[in-house]
């Protein structure tokens, strides 16, 4: 006899005129103020549960919403399979979003796809592959100067193994690789491969039977290094990011030989600075160039550090090198050789992000950190204050909520998209009608209108937006046929919906205990007990 037990997920009636939308509800723990930078969230949670569960968030997806939790677009089914890295950015002078989409496996960490640009009608018009017979991976899109991408590649060969650790069985290794493309045409401009100029033995993540990434097959091949970012300074030289040898290594633009390295674990593995004030970092991510002095002598570079990682020691213990993840800012010397930390960006909570993760520093001084494996985002004043955080769902559904990297950008957008209108009458001879427009930032009020048989158009109301989606009420009146305007701060039209007709209002089921119900399948006699629970599926305010 088999048992599964299961709670069945309804419908969240979140968005009247969208009920094909349910995105993560945002549990904001600490509330923006006026030091929180302008523009908006730029996030693209998924659970790290398997898919056999029922979890949050209920649309994985790329999203843009506002620091104060409100959704202004939801990016799902704009991007297909997974999606992850969403960003803003330009292309020949014009702002786009990018993000990547592809396959996922959440075991060995990699993901398999291309990228897509959106325009800013939230349109498709460009998907970037890698070049030279590669697959590009997730951990990187990176574009610079309007004109080239830097990417990241997982490609597995065979190798003999056995001076690592391995036995004669496990034969495959990553090989990671760095390109630069030409946006426009797709040229690869640049190939650097790891195992060409980085050997095995610097690996912190042995070769280990019964892990994945064992090297038994191409799939389970060894990933030692895990390059998981790129960027690339102004006289052509990249700083790439190496998860498993926790180091940053500068790469010669030109011939690809290793200019420098700096390694976060002193006695782990060698590095080419000394730390002052013994500062350690360990299983980075996202290291970006923010500065370079006149004499090419030093570099600002900040990073995420996560300084754990998803293995168990022996006992168990999830590996980690610090008491909680944080951003860093560091400043490397050439000159003399030393390298020191400038900012630390702590959580407001205890937070150890075994996987991901990312920090921008924002043009106003500020800074946000992802978190990565621990679904939270956090922005900080130029102090180090944090002034905001949230995590990326809520409740139950923000159980493993997870988000490789996080960001915060000023953005427009025009959607291609109509508006879209839900109409209803009440028994009490009301009319409600909501309206929203996916992605939509310029709109201040919405104008209703209500339709004759004939045609005619009548100006019934107009209101203020209210958020993502913004709700009429006419009392005492039924309106069967309804259209809105959408105007912008300056009383332009920006569009005009169809015609909707209203139809006979709807309730959510009254909240009811959980129940039991045991169904029997006689063919297969198996038994299945069905728990349905119904209470706290619905806001009361929605």
């Amino acid at each position: 006899m088999i048992y599964f037990s299961y709670k069945q997920t309804l419908a969240d009636w979140q968005f009247r005129s969208r009920p094909d939308l349910s995105p993560p509800k945002l549990n904001i723990t600490l509330a923006a103020t006026e030091e929180t930078a302008p523009g908006y969230l730029f996030v693209a949670p998924y659970s790290g549960y398997a898919d056999v569960q029922f979890h949050g968030p209920r649309q994985a997806a790329p999203y843009v919403f506002t620091d104060q939790g409100e959704l202004v677009w939801s990016g799902f089914a704009f991007f297909s399979i997974w999606a992850a890295n969403f960003q803003a950015a330009k292309y020949k002078g014009e702002d786009i979003l990018f993000s990547f989409e592809g396959s996922h496996n959440p075991a060995y960490g990699h993901g398999h796809g291309h990228v897509t640009f959106l325009n800013k009608n939230l349109e498709t018009v460009k998907e970037i592959r890698a070049g030279n017979h590669k697959i590009l991976d997730k951990h990187e899109f990176h574009i610079k100067d309007e004109k080239t991408a830097l990417i990241e590649i997982y490609h597995p060969v065979p190798r003999d193994l056995t001076k690592y650790g391995a036995s004669s069985e496990q034969q495959w290794i990553v090989d990671a690789r760095v390109q630069e493309l030409d946006l426009e045409t797709g040229e690869v401009l640049f190939e650097w491969s790891s195992l060409e100029h980085i050997n095995p033995s610097e690996s912190i993540l042995p070769i280990n039977p019964g892990y994945a990434g064992s090297g038994y097959n191409s799939s389970d091949a060894w990933d030692y290094f895990h390059i998981n970012s790129v960027d690339k300074d102004e006289d052509g030289n990249y700083v790439i990011s190496a998860r498993h040898t926790a180091a940053l290594y500068k790469i010669n633009g030109k011939t690809g030989e290793i200019i420098w390295k700096l390694g976060g674990l002193p006695g782990k593995i060698s590095s080419d600075f000394k730390s002052i004030d013994d500062f350690t970092f360990a299983f980075q991510h996202h290291a970006r160039i923010l500065s370079t002095s006149p004499d090419k002598t030093k570099q600002v570079i900040s990073f995420f550090d996560n300084s754990a990682h998803g293995s168990e020691d022996t006992n168990g213990t999830i590996v980690h090198y610090a008491e909680n993840s944080s951003g860093k800012i560091i400043e490397v010397d050439i000159k003399s050789w030393e390298a020191k930390l400038l900012k630390q960006y702590n959580p407001p909570e205890k937070i150890l992000a075994k996987s991901q993760g990312s920090t921008q520093v924002l043009p106003n001084g500020n800074v946000i950190v992802n978190w990565g494996s621990e679904g939270a985002l956090t922005e900080f004043n130029a102090d180090g204050k944090p002034i905001f955080h949230t995590y990326l769902d809520s409740g139950d559904l923000g159980a493993r909520v997870q988000n490789y990297r996080g960001f915060k950008y000023n953005w427009t957008s025009i959607p291609f998209e109509k508006i879209a209108v839900f109409s209803e009458v009440t028994k009490e001879d009301d009319t409600i009608i909501y309206v929203s427009w996916n992605g939509d930032i310029d709109t201040k009020t919405w104008r209703l209108f209500t339709l004759s048989s004939d045609g005619k158009r009548e100006y019934v109301a107009e209101t203020k937006r209210t958020g993502f989606e913004t709700t009429f009420k006419i009392t005492g009146e039924i309106h069967e046929r309804v259209a809105v305007e959408a105007i912008d701060n300056n009383g332009k039209i920006l569009a005009t919906s169809d015609i909707t007709v209203s139809e006979k209002q709807v309730l959510p089921y009254a909240k009811k205990p959980v129940t039991e119900v045991e169904h029997t399948e006689t063919g297969f006699q198996n038994f299945f007990t069905w728990k349905i629970g119904l209470s706290s599926l619905f806001n009361d305010e929605n």
